[in-house]
């Protein structure tokens, strides 16, 4: 079997250190060199070219996020972003994943050497992930230029308050950061509410969540206890908790609690679609996006028999076609589709229009 040749750059001497000794012990990869910063890197490249870069982003001569976007422009390269746990470094990792890097680890600021040695799975498992990732996906998968609306001069009226049973569920993972862009920057401002899990460390979520509350005509916030789930609102997991749909009386609201990983993540797509799928049941559509591994797909399918509308992303259209593939296998996907359908199966949520999509 070919190995997968690694570059790790990366100014910390220890990040280095660890993670060339540590990803070297996996018989699928090979670590062809380490860097301290993107100049270093771009000259070993040119004697040898990796599979995967691990990249940091704040590095001296030049930054992370300027070698990435010149990598993508000439020779685009599967990108596993290591940024710092921390609110600035989640903020900088968003336009990292928007210029095209395929996933994120995480580093703490203390203990770094034993963080390292204690995440080597995850590590391992985001790196064979990224090597897997459809690239063209990736690069084709582009956010739109923010256009302005009357808002900028005069804002909205206040609307007359509307309740609705209907919910969206989503759950994504590798390359889900750049599809769900796609999908919530083309819902109007009166869609149903919307409940997402995308796999991110903590402050990560928050700073995805900012975001595309800048982009988009919907609300898009990290979520808290309490948060009620209403039209135009899309609420995303936060990093590290898990994130639950109840019932309260006519209304739905998430809960946001602790407790350990489930399908080797927190927060978890399996434990977002049971709970809509108790809570909501045939009023729900439970949609599974690009990621790798299966957590999700027990999920969907417990939302499918419950009454659930269920959709798939399509293999042709995802980074990397996993979570969405293991559900197909546990027949919990009523129907795969295209991403740039999915806005539209929302839309039609709670009509017979799905079955056309």
């Amino acid at each position: 079997m070919k190995r997968i040749k690694v570059l790790v750059v990366d100014d910390s001497a220890v990040v280095r250190q660890v993670l060339g000794s540590t990803l070297a012990l996996d018989p699928a990869i090979e670590v062809i060199g380490t860097a301290a910063d993107p100049v270093f890197a771009s000259e070993k490249m040119r004697k040898q070219w990796p599979d995967v870069i691990v990249l940091d982003v704040e590095m001296p001569r030049m930054d992370g996020i300027t070698f990435l976007k010149k990598l993508m422009a000439e020779r685009p390269t599967a990108v596993v972003i290591c940024s710092t746990l921390t609110e600035k470094g989640a903020a900088t990792t968003m336009q990292a994943l928007a210029a095209g890097a395929v996933s994120i680890v995480t580093k703490p600021q203390l203990n770094l050497r034993q963080f390292l040695l204690d995440s080597t799975d995850e590590l391992i498992g985001a790196i064979k992930g990224a090597a897997r990732a459809n690239l063209k996906r990736v690069l084709t998968i582009q956010p739109p230029d923010p256009r302005l609306t009357a808002d900028a001069i005069l804002p909205a009226g206040q609307a007359m308050a509307r309740t609705t049973d209907n919910v969206v569920a989503i759950g994504a993972s590798t390359g889900g950061t750049q599809a769900l862009e796609q999908v919530l920057t083309a819902l109007p401002r009166v869609c149903p509410g919307l409940v997402i899990v995308q796999h991110m460390p903590e402050h990560f979520t928050a700073a995805f969540a900012h975001r595309l509350n800048g982009l988009c005509q919907i609300e898009v916030k990290e979520a808290s206890a309490g948060d009620r789930v209403i039209p135009g609102r899309a609420l995303i997991a936060p990093g590290g908790r898990h994130m639950l749909v109840k019932r309260n009386g006519a209304r739905y609201v998430v809960d946001v609690v602790g407790g350990p990983a489930v399908s080797r993540h927190r927060p978890s797509v399996d434990v977002l679609f049971r709970s809509v799928a108790r809570a909501a049941g045939r009023n729900a559509l439970g949609i599974i996006m690009t990621g790798m591994g299966d957590d999700g797909a027990r999920g969907l399918k417990e939302m499918r028999e419950s009454g659930a509308r269920t959709l798939g992303q399509n293999e042709a259209s995802c980074v990397v076609y996993g979570m969405p593939k293991e559900a197909a296998k546990l027949d919990a996907v009523e129907k795969e589709i295209a991403l740039q359908f999915i806005p539209r199966a929302i839309m039609e949520l709670g009509g017979a229009g799905l079955a056309a999509v």
